[in-house]
């Protein structure tokens, strides 16, 4: 009998394959004409399943009736660092600078830690945007995350949840990413940023799940973007956190002690890919109120339109049964 139990024990368990459930985001949707047609271009040839708004973006307009034209699931892309506010009476607020647009993307970072900001401008502007996006799409954002990651800030991470909880939106967007810290072909000063938007993402778990806010269980996009993303490192992100997952899953058994001992299929994982493809814009045409700024100019938005469309990616995913979906399927 002990003989029996012994071998029994030694027996290795055998993991149930899981459901990969994938949404790739195509951030910027209203920046400019030639934006938005790269993103519909993308989500039509299966690159992209989900789309991020800026609702103060120049061509805004045009990329809800896009949308609606073609179905696109779409979320909103809360924006307090480029470009005007929407909201009409902030135009002389703490939010902006002497130019009347918001600080920048690191300008409003510093003007958070010398605590220029009031909060309560934050959630005028907030609120103005979701209203606006009603207003252009019909319906609540499928999802509302921040532009240049301004959602998980200090303080602002409080106020972006209340607004979220407000208007039963029910997923956000929590950029960590697995393995960062290991990625040396990151230039410093990104990796640097995107380190600090980790902690401060870290930070933010707490907020969003007291305020029943939810997010997919992994993110990935801060080391597969612009020059930086190929279908190799897409993939390799991808298994690298499927990997992680399960890691951690057979050290807790407990996502996979409820499932029965025949099953062969698992549970299912989330995982968001951020991504910003679509044609150059063309200055002066685009941008937030300011003109087009060069990331939307460079040829690195082409290149990721290139890479998400290629067919060896969808071979990929048939391969990995990974399923793209949008955020209202999880």
């Amino acid at each position: 009998m002990l003989r029996s139990e012994t071998r029994l024990k030694s027996v290795p368990v055998r993991m149930p394959q899981s459901r990969i459930k994938l949404i790739v985001t195509g951030d910027d949707f209203g920046y400019c004409p030639r934006r938005n047609q790269g993103i519909v271009d993308c989500f039509l040839a299966n690159g992209i399943s989900s789309a991020s708004l800026l609702v103060n973006g120049t061509a805004a307009v045009d990329a809800a009736q896009l949308a609606r034209r073609y179905n696109i699931p779409t979320g909103l892309h809360a924006n307090l660092s480029e470009g005007a506010p929407v909201c009409t009476t902030l135009r002389d607020s703490s939010l902006l600078n002497r130019g009347g647009f918001f600080h920048g993307k690191m300008g409003i970072r510093k003007a958070l830690a010398k605590g220029c900001l009031k909060m309560s401008e934050v959630k005028q502007e907030l609120i103005a945007q979701v209203d606006l996006f009603i207003q252009l799409m019909g319906h609540i954002p499928h999802h509302m995350d921040g532009h240049q990651h301004i959602h998980v800030l200090p303080e602002i991470r409080h106020v972006f949840a209340e607004v979220l909880e407000k208007y039963s939106i029910a997923y956000s967007r929590i950029p960590i990413e697995p393995g960062l810290c290991n990625c040396d072909w990151i230039e410093q000063d990104l990796m640097e940023f995107y380190l600090g938007v980790e902690k401060d993402s870290i930070n933010t778990l707490d907020v969003f799940t007291r305020h029943g806010i939810r997010w997919p269980e992994v993110y990935i996009g801060l080391t597969t973007m612009g020059r930086h993303m190929s279908g190799r490192s897409i993939q390799q992100a991808i298994d690298r956190s499927i990997a992680a997952i399960k890691s951690k899953a057979e050290h807790t058994s407990d996502d996979w002690s409820s499932l029965p001992a025949h099953s062969s299929q698992g549970r299912t994982i989330s995982i968001e890919l951020m991504v910003h493809p679509g044609y150059p814009s063309i200055a002066p045409e685009g941008g937030c109120g300011e003109g087009p700024d060069d990331f939307s100019q460079s040829w690195e938005r082409g290149h990721e339109m290139q890479m998400l469309m290629a067919p060896a990616m969808q071979k990929y995913y048939r391969e990995r049964n990974i399923q793209l979906c949008a955020f209202q399927e999880l």
